[in-house]
């Protein structure tokens, strides 16, 4: 994969002049945001439901794995296709795959075929991301994408905050097999949004340049086999393949990752490279906190469901306001390592924020405010990263930026996910008390943020002084 030159393509050139398309789009990618964030808030609701009914708790945590990596094959695979076919091809292909998953699953008795639906719809979902990424590339001008990028980000807020309280009722009222079945006809409708704004885009002369390419896939591929085996062996209470099966799944996953993203990124290179790999550690150390402190909740304080997840929608809701805010700076490169070092200060700021709710006598209501202050961060932080990174691409290689970006948040999503529950599963398995567990993945996760801190002064927008205006992969 190459990025250098101007950053300009015919299709950024000739963008969606109509404004009506244009905003129909936006509106668009938004409900395609909204639609994946909804179907993992709402799952994740109605899983324990599930797996007690088809007595699958022994497939629980593979149910939620396989997803994860599903989505690392989708989003590479569809970002290849963006670049090769143009996006309205795969867009369609996506959603349908999704749908399809939403199908098996909602029609399956047993909890094999949930994990299958699953395989699937995190397939479907996974691509939807880059192509995202990919259309803004190729219809925004640089100078307009922080906006846009924003709303899209902001997808995610109102299914955060209604999603559980629907699903749950679904779940209790109704079957929990509406949860999944009732998701796609939402899904038919953001493609109609999608793909009827799409019919206006203009078709790109560079596509065909893009089809001799390799497939990047098999490497996706070999990621995901990676980060399972490291998931596999993090988890596993047997010393022998927890060895064995962590030092194979890190040499098939860092070889994987290294040639999927761009020369440098495990160095943290100036540009590109450390803008990614600054997003691998910012997804990383929220993540850290935010999959674990509903856990705090319920096994500390004994909050409820709802108080459990009340205590993180803070953080969801100043993720909006940061991404809003970042979005109407100018875009001077000083600008983009400020926003990115404030985002990590702040995050590790919340992270330090929420260590309390360890303790029983803690308030939740002030761990609500605290890590807050870590979404914030995350709000600041994102959107410039994700502006700067698009302008590495060229006409013809948007959809690759686009998965480059997913597979950096992505593999830190996982990762910290893995070796934080490998923390939750030593303490169930031995005396080790949980509040020392979840206390070590916040350190970890603190760790991360001072890491991410550190590099920030390395991220900078392409051709700026210093930087390495082309690489190849």
């Amino acid at each position: 994969m190459a990025v250098g030159g101007t950053g300009q393509s015919p299709v950024t050139d000739a963008h969606i002049t109509n404004p009506v398309h244009r905003r129909t789009l936006a509106v668009g990618l938004v409900l395609s945001t909204s639609l994946v964030a909804f179907e993992v808030t709402s799952v994740l609701t109605a899983l324990p439901t599930i797996s007690e009914e088809l007595d699958g708790d022994s497939l629980y945590g593979a149910t939620l794995a396989a997803y994860m990596l599903a989505n690392l094959v989708g989003l590479v695979a569809s970002g290849e296709q963006a670049d090769r076919l143009g996006p309205r091809r795969p867009f369609i292909a996506c959603i349908t795959v999704f749908v399809i998953g939403l199908v098996v699953a909602g029609t399956a008795n047993d909890m094999l075929i949930v994990l299958l639906g699953r395989i699937i719809q995190g397939a479907g979902a996974g691509g939807l991301a880059p192509i995202t990424y990919a259309l803004i590339g190729k219809i925004w001008p640089a100078d307009n994408r922080a906006s846009i990028l924003a709303w899209v980000s902001a997808g995610w807020v109102l299914p955060s905050l209604i999603a559980p309280g629907i699903a749950g009722w679904i779940t209790g009222v109704a079957d929990w097999r509406w949860v999944f079945i009732g998701i796609a006809p939402l899904a038919i409708v953001t493609a109609l949004v999608v793909v009827s704004a799409m019919g206006s885009l203009p078709t790109d002369p560079h596509l065909t340049s893009t089809r001799d390419r390799s497939s990047q896939v098999p490497l996706a591929v070999g990621l995901a086999v990676g980060v399972g085996l490291i998931i596999a062996g993090v988890q596993s209470p047997v010393a022998s393949f927890a060895v064995a099966s962590t030092a194979v799944g890190s040499f098939i996953g860092v070889a994987s990752y290294r040639r999927l993203m761009p020369p440098g990124v495990l160095r943290a290179r100036r540009g590109l490279p450390a803008i990614l790999a600054c997003r691998s550690l910012a997804t990383a150390a929220f993540l850290g906190a935010d999959s674990f402190i509903p856990l705090a909740a319920d096994r500390i304080h004994g909050a409820s469901a709802t108080a459990q997840g009340f205590v993180i929608i803070g953080a969801a809701l100043a993720w909006s306001v940061g991404s809003a805010f970042s979005s109407r700076r100018d875009s001077l490169e000083h600008d983009l390592v400020r926003s990115s070092r404030a985002g990590f200060f702040l995050l590790v700021v919340g992270l330090a924020g929420v260590v309390p709710v360890l303790s029983a006598d803690w308030s939740l209501s002030i761990t609500f405010f605290t890590w807050s202050i870590a979404g914030l961060g995350m709000g600041l932080l994102f959107v410039p990263t994700s502006a700067a990174a698009l302008e590495y691409s060229d006409s013809g290689t948007e959809g690759a930026i686009g998965s480059q970006i997913n597979l950096a948040d992505n593999v830190g999503f996982a990762l910290m996910g893995g070796f934080g529950g490998a923390t939750v599963a030593a303490s169930d398995r031995t005396q080790w008390p949980l509040s020392h567990a979840l206390a070590s993945n916040l350190i970890m996760a603190m760790l991360f943020g001072f890491l991410g801190l550190l590099l920030a002064r390395r991220v900078s927008r392409r051709g700026s002084s210093g930087n390495i205006a082309h690489a190849e992969n």
